[in-house]
Order: C-alpha cells, then structure tokens, then sequence
C-alpha cells in the first residue's frame, strides 16, 4: 500500500545470502539421514509459492531412533557441570549472530514475513535466549527450585510456523541449560530454519544426540508427543491441537507445557496519547499479519474517542505496505499457507455476513502467493465469531466501553487469556485495570514487547505452563531426592 505522496523505490534484501539444498533429512543423533520409507515433502515460499526444498517425513520409526539417540545422549550431557553446557550455548548464540542476516532471509523466505521483522525482531531475540539460559546453566541451584534440582530427561517439542526459529529458541534453550536432550519437531509449512540450526549445533560441537530435528506433519509430532521414551512435552500452537496432546498425555508421568490460542484485549482509555496508541494497535495486529497468538485482536475503546481514535488509525493504515516481504520496505508479507489464508477469509466474511461494518485500505495484491489486506471491523459485538475466536490474520475487532469496570468485563469474556494491552496515561489505572484481568502477559502503552528475561504465557484454554526468564526452569527441572543426589 503506497502513499502516494511519497513513493519508494524496491530495497530487496540479497536472497544470494541463503544457500538452500534441494533437500533435506531427518537430523538424529548429529547426522542427517533420509526418512524411513523416503517420504519427502515440498516446503514452499508464501509469498511467490515456489518450492524452496523437499524435506523429509518422518515417521514413528523415525521419532523412535530420535528418541533413543536422546536418551543415550542424555547420560553424559545431564553429568556436565553447568558452566560446561553454558559453553555450548553461548557458542551457539554466538553463531546465531554471525549468520543472523542469512537466518533472517531464510525465515522470510519460508515464512512469509517481512524481512524487517526477522532482521531487527526474530534474529536479536533468537540470540538473546540461547545467551540467557546459558547464564543460568551453572546457577540452577539458585533458581528457586531447591538444591542441586535435576533435569527431566528426554524433552519433546513441537512449534508452530508464525515465529519457527524464535520458538525454537523458547523451547530448546532451557532445555539444554538444565541439561535435557531434545527431539523438537518444527511446522511442516516451515521447516528449514530448524534444519538450519541442526547445521549450526554441528558448528557449534554440540555432542551428537543432544537435539534432534525430525520433521513431518501432525502425525509425526503425535508419535513424538505419544513416545514412551519421552519425559516432557512442550507445545506451542492452536487450542485445539493442545486439548488433544493433554488427552494423550493425561495418565502419564510426562511434564506437560501448552502455550496456545489467544484472543488478545488492547485497552485504549480516553486519556491515552492517541498518536502513540495508534502504532500500538497497529503493532499488536499488523505484526506477523497478525499470526501472533498474543495478538491484540480486539480493540476495546473508550466510546468518547471512538470516531477520533478510528480516524487516525484508518490514515495509519492507508500508510502500510503490503508486497514483497524481502523488500525492506514491506509492513505486511504473505500469510503463511493458503490453508491459513482460506480459514481468514472465512472468519471476515462471517463478520460482514453477522452484521459488522468492514474497511480495508485500497492495495494491490500480488498475482502469487497468498494475501489478505490489513482489515478491521466496527460495529462488532461480543457475540460475533470474530470477536470469539482466534482469527490469527490482520484482522482487528473493534468494540466500545464507557467505564474501567466494563472494559474489564469486556476484556475477560474470553476462552483465552494469553495478552492484552492497556493504554491510558495514569498509572493508577493502568495498575488498577492490570490486576483485573485474566491474562498472563499485560503490556502497559506498549505491545508486543519480548525479553528472555520475562515469563510468557497464558490462563484458560491459552494453556499453562511459562516459557521466558527463571519461570522458564521450572518445566524441565525435577526436584532434587531427599539426599541431594542426581
């Protein structure tokens, strides 16, 4: 979406950068091995729908050796003192920074998001946590979880395709600094920086067997989630995949963590500094096309700046550009997959079809890939679907209140309770509303804000469990026996 009042020239970032194999294997026990079967499947850009690589799909018996050569892995990493893990973790940090520019283009390429986002966002915070848990590696015993606590074992994971290598980082991180080894599983729709990254534990010595990449599809992550030999589940995706990992998990002695769905409150009082809030609303829908789960996907606005606050954020959004996501100049990229795109569609319709009013900037889509135009509704109830459910696009809910107490009330009337912004210049209130809500990530004027130092995660069907900062130990740490001994 130009402004036509000042036209950009094209500013591609170099794909020249990024050396992608016609295909990938499985990564076990330090090696890439074809899948058992020799299933592959095509990995494609969003943005041009090209195929970037096949990959490999895996299967049980392909999680089953993951697992085994985690286990055999586990014995002599877990036995490292602390300081030695930490080694291997800044190192890795360290090579995450090196190669960030060509991480970042391989993340746009598969993903679809703007290459502004990957470089200033996805990369640093990438970076960020690996340097964070490698600090804690040698000071466990001081993190609130008791003398000399102990790791799990074997830790499954599986992550979603909005921010793959950053939840990657989520997840593996504090496992290898407790002293786990990991068999993660990463979106089918956007394997490669995992693969990636299994190149750079090759560089960065990591023993063999300590993290394993095995991709696949849902039933590949089900057999790693259902896999006997594995001693902790973490999940992060939709609510409904969740529900269903919790039902398989149930009865087992595996440690379970969700991070899932959102429907994300922003809160705008009448005394907030319009300008600022703006860029706010923007940032917590806008970011990723709104494929964040702890989106702000319902505007909730004091009815006195309703018309005033709407004005400025429709000329704000006349102002972004929409198109090539390794141009730098790119607001908005490609929704991830053309299933993603279909389930948007769907979910706005049903908004004009419920009686909601729809705007969208005039822009031009590109002929390929897969688009959806930044969209918000006015005159939305709490009883519309696109008020209830999770639409993960750029698609904004906007709903009025006239007092704290009603926006709390409209706030809360949720399944989910993963996020929400609060944005008023008085910090009475913004304490006061704050305690109120049930959410477990609360941004005061600001959102969408990370720091490996900060708990993330969520209340009701937003799951539980927290991944970031010391609250992220505690799901792969065991208590230490009577005697102190591992």
């Amino acid at each position: 979406m130009a402004n036509k009042a000042f036209a950009y020239a094209p500013a591609p970032e170099s794909r020249a950068v990024v050396d992608i194999a016609p295909s990938y294997g499985l990564f076990i026990d330090g090696e890439f091995a074809e899948a058992t079967g020799g299933k592959v499947f095509k990995t494609i850009s969003p943005s041009t729908e090209e195929v970037l690589s096949e990959v490999a799909q895996g299967s049980a018996e392909d999680v089953d050796r993951a697992v085994k050569a985690a286990r055999k892995a586990f014995e002599k990493w877990s036995a490292l003192p602390g300081a030695e893990r930490a080694k291997y973790l800044f190192r890795i940090a360290r090579i995450i920074q090196e190669r960030s520019r060509e991480l970042a283009v391989l993340e746009t390429l598969d993903n679809g998001k703007p290459i502004k986002e990957t470089r200033d966002a996805d990369l640093p915070l990438v970076a960020a946590h690996f340097f964070y848990y490698a600090g804690w590696a040698d000071k466990l015993d001081h993190a609130g979880y008791g003398a000399n606590p102990r790791p799990l074992g074997v830790a499954g994971q599986v992550i979603p395709w909005n921010f793959p290598l950053l939840m990657l980082a989520w997840k593996i991180a504090p496992a290898l600094a407790t002293g786990n080894t990991v068999v993660l599983k990463p979106a089918e729709t956007t394997p490669l920086s995992a693969l990636f990254f299994a190149d750079i534990c090759r560089q960065a010595g990591l023993p063999k067997g300590v993290v394993n990449i095995v991709t696949g599809d849902g039933t590949t992550g089900a057999a790693l989630v259902a896999h006997e030999g594995v001693n902790k589940v973490a999940f992060t995706g939709s609510t409904a995949v969740g529900k269903a990992i919790a039902r398989t998990v149930a009865g087992t002695d595996k440690k379970l963590t969700l991070e899932l769905g959102g429907k994300g409150a922003n809160i705008v009082f009448d005394d907030a500094p319009i300008d600022q809030a703006v860029e706010g609303i923007v940032n917590g829908i806008f970011f990723n096309q709104g494929q964040v789960c702890c989106a702000g996907s319902r505007l909730l606005v004091q009815e006195s700046i309703h018309d005033e606050l709407l004005d400025s954020l429709k000329r704000r959004l006349s102002t972004l550009r929409l198109g090539d996501p390794l141009d730098k100049n790119t607001d908005i990229g490609a929704i991830n997959s053309a299933e993603q795109l279909a389930r948007i569609t769907e979910l706005a319709d049903s908004g004009e079809a419920e009686g909601a009013e729809r705007w969208a900037p005039a822009c031009e889509l590109p002929e390929n890939g897969f688009w959806f135009r930044p969209t918000l509704f006015t005159g939305v109830t709490q009883a519309h679907r696109i008020a209830r459910e999770e639409i993960f696009g750029p698609v904004l809910s906007v709903l009025t209140f006239r007092t704290p107490g009603e926006a709390v009330v409209k706030a809360n009337n949720s399944q989910y309770g993963l996020s929400a912004g609060i944005w008023t210049e008085k910090g009475s209130r913004m304490l006061a509303v704050a305690s109120k809500l049930r959410a477990g990530v609360i941004w005061a004027n600001t959102f969408n804000k990370f720091d490996p130092t900060s708990p993330f995660g969520g209340f009701k069907e937003s799951g539980f469990g927290r991944e970031g900062g010391r609250h992220g130990l505690e799901a792969y740490l065991a208590p230490s026996s009577p005697e102190g001994e591992r």
